[in-house]
């Protein structure tokens, strides 16, 4: 019953707002953050997307950024601004300038590599501290063992060959 009746949910919604496919496609992705070294870096690739995506022309233009709040000084309820956001400056109107200033230089192509491969592939974003610290109190790969892909590629190919 569940399973026809979450169907028939699922062609309404498709047929109501002109959409295909499944109603929550692709699967959750996620990473964790080493927050002093990559938290304003992070919250920049996260408010700059609809811009990347040409949604909007800047991030204070997307109705449900956090931007307004952190960088406009917006008073937004359900946002609770970080302890690395807080130490941007002694004042709201400090915070929100030095924030408001991020975003006047892009994010460099190798951060959001960076950003993209650590979430799409589950690894840790930050420190070689930090991903030591991850590694030995969850004992799992934390990043790359550089093994994968084509085999026969690069370096490891000639190794690979008496």
């Amino acid at each position: 019953m569940m399973q026809s009746l979450g169907r028939k949910y699922v062609r309404y919604i498709n047929h109501t707002y002109q959409r295909t496919g499944t109603l929550w496609e692709g699967r959750y992705k996620s990473t964790l953050v080493d927050t002093q070294t990559y938290f304003l870096t992070v919250s920049r690739y996260i408010e700059m997307n609809p811009v990347r995506a040409h949604m909007v022309k800047s991030p204070d233009e997307y109705p449900w950024s956090s931007f307004k709040g952190n960088g406009l000084g917006k008073n937004i309820e359900l946002l609770t601004p970080h302890i690395v956001y807080l130490a941007l400056g002694k004042t709201k109107a400090q915070r929100m300038s030095r924030y408001y200033s991020l975003f006047e230089q892009d994010i460099s192509s190798e951060e959001l590599r960076d950003i993209r491969e650590c979430t799409n592939k589950a690894w840790v974003l930050g420190s070689d501290k930090f991903k030591a610290q991850i590694k030995g109190a969850s004992n799992r790969r934390v990043e790359s063992s550089g093994w994968g892909g084509d085999r026969r590629s690069g370096d490891r190919s000639r190794s690979l060959t008496p």
